[in-house]
């Protein structure tokens, strides 16, 4: 594998461990409030499938998800299911920030994307939560 490849695999573990948080929130969230679950995990889902198809069809083994992943909150109510949702999205924009560096075509493309998809994520995470500000000044950036 290359390096861009060792990043965009990096990048699919991420995805792999956002899919796997997406599904314990959703059942402590509201109506109203699972449907922006659900839209995330999808957009997760389409990331991921379209990570493998592109590490598969340049010749590599994209990882797999792990069996389980230790999430780093306790999802106990709805509070604490979008602290969880903010968390995720800000570390895959930060798994999707490191990738661009050294991206170039289409790679650079999915990962701006990406990274952009999770900023924008993590922001309605925060205004479910009312956390304020709902905005970060750069996505995916070291704290």
């Amino acid at each position: 594998m290359t390096t861009g490849d060792e990043q965009l695999a990096e990048a699919l573990r991420a995805e792999h461990a956002a899919i796997f948080g997406y599904g314990a929130i959703g059942a402590k969230l509201d109506k109203a409030t699972a449907q922006f679950a659900l839209q995330a995990e999808e957009e997760h889902r389409e990331r991921r499938d379209a990570l493998l198809l592109r590490l598969s069809q340049r010749g590599g083994t994209p990882p797999a998800a792990d069996p389980v992943y230790t999430l780093p909150v306790a999802v106990t109510d709805q509070a604490s299911a979008l602290q969880l949702a903010v968390t995720i999205e800000e570390r895959v924009a930060a798994r999707w920030r490191s990738v661009l560096p050294q991206a170039a075509g289409e790679d650079r493309t999915m990962a701006l994307d990406a990274l952009i998809g999770s900023a924008v994520l993590a922001t309605q995470a925060r205004r479910h939560a009312g956390i304020s500000p709902a905005t970060v000044p750069f996505p995916g950036a070291p704290a």
